[in-house]
Formats: C-alpha cells, structure tokens, sequence
C-alpha cells in the first residue's frame, strides 16, 4: 500500500517569492500549457508546471533543489501563452533570484542585495575602504601635476593587494557555493533521456559543451519560440566585454608585476599605465567599454519596453544593471576627464569607478552575473546525468 506523502509548506517562503518576482503564481490553476509551449523543456517529468505548484504549495526545499529552474533560459513563451496571467517564467526567474541570494555565505549580502534598503550598505563596505586610503594618502586633497590615478591609489599598495583579496574571496565564496549545489542535485532523482544509447560525458566534457554550445554562442534562445533578438544582443556585447576587459587587466598585471622579476624589467612597458590611446592593449580596452554600453542599452531597453502582463522587473534585477551601468560610465568618465585634464573632477570620478568595480566584482556570488557559475553548473550536471531537453533526445522518445 503506498504510503502517504506529508506535505509542509512554508508561507514565509511563498511571500518571499512573490516578493521577488514570482507575485503572480497564485493565478496558475495547473492547465500545463506552460509545459507544453516550452520548447526546452524535457518531455518526461517537465517543467513549469510542476514548479508552479511546488511554488504554490510553499515546498521551498524542492524549489531550492530543482535543476530543472535553471534548464529555463526565461524566454518568456510560457508567461505569453499562459491564459491566467500567472507568469510562469517570472516565477522561475524569481526561484533562480532567491537561489543565487542563498547559495553563497554570509546570506545577509544576498539580503542586502535583495532591497533597496540594503544598497546603502553594500556602497558603504567600498566607499569607507577607498575613502581611508584617500584620506590617509591625501587628506582627501588630489595629486598635483599630470593626472595619474596611481598617484592617489597606488596599484602596488591599494588596488592590487584589495582586489587580489577581493578575487580570493569570491573564487572561495563560489567554491563552496557550488559544491553545496551539486549535493543538493545528488538527492533529485534525474530522469535520464529514453533512448539515448550514447556514453554520458563526463564532467569535463560536459562542461566544454555547455561552454561551446550554451555559453558562447547563446543558442537556446535560438530554440525558444519568441524572437530574443534585443535580448541576445545585449548579453553577447556583455559576455565578450568582460571578457576583453579581463584579458587586458591580466595583461597590465602580467606586465606590472612581472617587471619586478630580475632580467623581465621590459615588462615594465607593458604595464605601465596610463597607456597612450594607440596602444593596442588601450584600444582593447576601449572596445570592451563600448561592447559594455551597448549591451547594458539593449538590456536596458528590454526591461523597460518589457509588457507587465508577461513580465516583471524586482529591484534584484535592476541591482546588476545599475552597478554595471555604474561601472562603465565611471570608466569612461574617467578616461575622458584624464585626456581633458579636469583634475578636480578626474579624481573623485575615479574613486567613484573603484566602488562601483568593488561592488560587481565582491558581490559577485550574490548577484545575477553569478548565474554565469551556478547555471553553468547546473547545465554541466543536466548532462552527465542525461536530463538535457535536446530535440534529439525528444524525437527519440517519440519513436519509442
């Protein structure tokens, strides 16, 4: 005789979640044309629908523990077709958005992240830290002569030693972050494709798959029934933004500090800034921040033209847009002031494009850039295990 099932609901966890997107999943009454209008989702045992009524329920363990939230890449089909308005893709987003919130430690930085309550404090931790060096360098008076930020924040005694902490922090952060989501994977039974005679991947190759087919190329949007277009630009202009923007902070590092290697003190040229327009590491540079400004427009634009009956926009969300937007004005705000010779407004400019840098990078983990981590994850483990909603794999279901 099967044995009951007992259910325990969490109504603090259903308010949380409406609070964070999700405020209209009360409206589902379990129809399931999300389920079937989704083109991602995996004929056996598929998603929305179940998450809508685990939501409902208040099962906030399953929800927390559900691969199938980040097998959605929020195209929005499920929320458009839904003939209740109850916005299932919202309610997806809104379960990822509390996930990424919890996931990492200390949690209050996901609280903090999750209101506009908290912003003042999330700006206080960088504005007070830059503002001791500024004052105990300075006395909050501005370098003389040529402006060179290195003159007020010497990278060798304030920029390097911080944010080499700072990317200690967050890659450890992220470490246990990451193994506390696998194991939470390990005790969902996963279903594995029917049909499917092929090895499974392992790890690694997984996650080259997920990179290559995923990732770079974005092409799951290209499989979603709705026209992603403005959506896929803008992600693809900031993807490869950080990534130029990477590639020329590791070389200005490379360069800096292997000069003080006995024998490499021609390095010193490659890291020595600031760095003459020309120069190709410079131009490099120049062309991650447009990439960045473009890309932040087209998200920007897509959430604020977004319809309010198939869509919606919590502070979490504008979170991430508003630091990065910060991220690169200030930048280029400062370049240009440097180049126009505006000394009193170059350096406070500056120290403006610190905080906010803080902000992106040391938040990291709580915000929604960290989706870049945990979906990764998550897609690498939907493939070694087989729960990966390919059309291939649904057609060879179908033929069964």
């Amino acid at each position: 005789m099967t044995q009951p099932v007992r259910i325990t609901p969490d109504p603090s966890f259903v308010r949380e979640l409406q609070a964070s997107g999700g405020d209209s999943l009360k409206k589902c009454y379990q129809c399931a044309t999300c389920s079937v209008a989704c083109p991602l989702s995996p004929p056996v045992n598929p998603f929305p629908r179940k998450e809508m009524i685990w939501a409902q329920w208040g099962l906030k363990d399953k929800l927390m523990n559900d691969i199938d939230v980040w097998l959605c890449h929020n195209c929005g089909t499920c929320s458009d077709m839904c003939p209740r308005g109850a916005r299932p893709g919202d309610t997806l987003a809104a379960i990822r958005n509390m996930t990424y919130r919890k996931l990492a430690k200390p949690s209050i930085i996901g609280e903090w992240m999750s209101s506009s309550k908290g912003l003042p404090k999330l700006m206080a931790i960088p504005a007070v830290l830059y503002g001791l060096i500024w004052l105990f360098r300075m006395g909050f008076s501005m370098p003389e002569g040529d402006i060179v930020y290195g003159k007020l924040f010497p990278g060798d005694y304030t920029i390097d030693p911080i944010f080499g902490l700072v990317a200690l922090f967050v890659f450890f952060t992220f470490f246990k972050a990451v193994r506390t989501m696998w194991n939470s994977f390990k005790d969902v039974p996963l279903i594995f494709n029917v049909g499917d005679t092929n090895e499974k991947p392992t790890i690694l190759q997984a996650l080259m798959d997920v990179i290559r087919e995923e990732i770079v190329t974005h092409a799951k949007w290209n499989e979603c029934g709705k026209d992603n277009t403005e959506r896929f630009k803008g992600h693809w202009a900031l993807l490869f933004a950080f990534v130029a923007l990477a590639i020329v902070t590791g070389i200005v590092a490379f360069g800096h500090w292997g000069s003080y290697v006995p024998g490499f003190h021609w390095l010193h040229a490659i890291g020595n800034t600031p760095m003459p327009q020309w120069s190709p590491v410079k131009i490099l540079a120049n062309v991650g921040a447009v990439l960045m400004l473009y890309g932040l427009t087209m998200l920007t634009r897509r959430r604020i033209n977004a319809d309010p009956q198939t869509s919606t926009s919590s502070f979490y969300d504008w979170y991430l847009l508003g630091v990065i937007w910060a991220v690169g004005l200030t930048g280029f705000a400062s370049e240009l002031l440097r180049l126009s010779g505006v000394r009193g407004l170059a350096y406070p400019m500056y120290y403006l494009h610190l905080i906010s840098v803080f902000m992106l990078i040391a938040y990291l983990p709580w915000s929604k850039l960290g989706h870049l981590v945990y979906r990764t994850t998550a897609l690498v483990y939907a493939r070694v295990c087989g729960r990966v909603p390919l059309k291939r794999d649904q057609e060879k279901i179908f033929e069964i």
